[in-house]
């Protein structure tokens, strides 16, 4: 709705300087979203350990996983608020919130206390995640919205590298597994400190100031608005989309060990080698889209993403399967920035907390969700290497509906990119 005066909406990106504040922003903001990136991988390196101690065959070691996961559904109910309560407040809750549960995580006794603890962490993680990408489309000039996006995300990225370097480590300390969630608090800590210097965005204030107040709304709202089309447009995308790469990592040791004869030592290799070098490319992924736009750069991050993810898990020998992976790694990160940019300019000042809960958080994670349940159930079949490949369809499928139904969006006003 309300917000900073558009620009002409066929304007020409226009060459801007960020503020001070933008760069304490994007700081504060890539250092929130790193902990996704960690959060995520820590889970996955201390899970041997984790099953170990509290007792947890690898049939209710999945199912934990899967209920913790659950929780980056429910945040569905924290990010929508976003609209309401600002997003100032919203971010201020997720970090503490995450904080809290995090370091309570490190002293779980039982599988109880650490599913709930985890559950609720990433609730709170993914509600910081979701408004760190509001706060920088409507915080950011529009000729760098695309940058800007893609530099947050992919400090997720780092966040797992790091975590992948630092936990073998900390499991030789006297916490073991604990450790990894006590060492990861203190930066947290930091960060709920300097968020005392985060402003509300301007458009949220100026529509506001507008309205007098956003009045409550029922959960559905968004569904009885002329976006809804819009909207259920952007979950097929997200969801398509997270069918394929919510797998295209997770199970390539699996891929690696079985149907390759690696070892343990290889895969390590491997995947740390294309991890580090994609990340120049992950953190161009967002300029890209700055210089050729939206739809450009999605069927390019796109088509990179589905062919990396078959030659991945078809090709033969060391290099050429690294190689594979990193393009993979590269595509699971880099599809981030486009379907964040979208959601963000899509849709109205009123209702993009909304639109991000509805689209990514509860529709679109439905891919997210039962995406490796298909693919294990398929795998006990076909093995690793076909049930994974056969997902890098799905991308295409996403990229077909963005070609056919969403607008170019690069250097215009969000004024302009939302009005259907």
């Amino acid at each position: 709705m309300t917000g900073t005066p558009a620009r002409e909406s066929g304007s020409t990106p226009q060459s801007t300087r960020l503020t001070g504040y933008h760069w304490r922003l994007l700081v504060f903001l890539s250092v929130a979203t790193f902990f996704e990136g960690y959060d995520f991988m820590a889970l996955t390196q201390i899970l041997p350990q984790v099953r170990a101690e509290l007792g947890l065959s690898p049939a209710q070691a999945g199912l934990m996983i899967g209920a913790i996961n659950v929780g980056t559904v429910v945040a569905w109910l924290l990010v929508r608020k976003a609209d309401r309560w600002g997003r100032r407040k919203v971010m201020m809750l997720t970090i503490l919130g995450y904080t809290l549960f995090t370091f309570l995580t490190g002293l779980s006794f039982d599988v109880w206390t650490f599913g709930v603890c985890q559950f609720l962490a990433r609730l709170f993680l993914i509600g910081e995640w979701a408004t760190s990408m509001v706060y920088a489309a409507e915080e950011f000039p529009s000729d760098r919205r695309g940058t800007i996006i893609g530099v947050i995300q992919a400090f997720s990225s780092l966040g797992s590298i790091v975590c992948a370097g630092v936990v073998p480590l900390l499991l030789h300390t006297a916490w073991g597994w604990r450790s990894v969630y006590f060492v990861g608090v203190i930066p947290l800590v930091l960060l709920a400190f300097a968020r005392r210097n985060l402003k509300e965005t301007r458009r949220f204030e100026e529509m506001n100031k507008a309205e007098n107040k956003q009045p409550a709304r029922p959960m559905t709202y968004i569904l009885r608005t002329p976006y809804r089309k819009r909207l259920l447009q952007l979950a097929v995308v997200w969801g398509f989309t997270y069918l394929c790469t919510q797998n295209a990592v997770t199970f390539w040791k699996e891929f690696a060990l079985a149907e390759r004869g690696w070892t343990d030592g290889d895969v390590g290799i491997a995947i740390t080698i294309a991890a580090v070098a994609s990340m120049p490319l992950v953190f161009a992924a967002g300029k890209l889209l700055d210089m050729i736009g939206r739809k450009r750069g999605a069927v390019l991050i796109f088509s990179v993403t589905s062919l990396s993810v078959v030659a991945a898990y078809t090709l033969e020998g060391r290099w050429p399967l690294t190689f594979a992976l990193m393009g993979a790694i590269f595509g699971v990160s880099a599809v981030l920035p486009v379907l964040n940019a979208y959601t963000a300019e899509l849709f109205p000042t009123d209702l993009r907390g909304d639109a991000f809960a509805w689209s990514n958080n509860l529709l679109g994670r439905i891919g997210y969700v039962f995406g490796p349940v298909l693919v294990g159930v398929a795998a006990s079949s076909t093995g690793w290497g076909l049930a994974v490949s056969a997902t890098a369809i799905f991308p295409m499928v996403a990229l077909a509906v963005i070609l056919m139904v969403f607008p170019e969006t690069r250097g215009k006003e969000l004024e302009a990119t939302s009005a259907l």
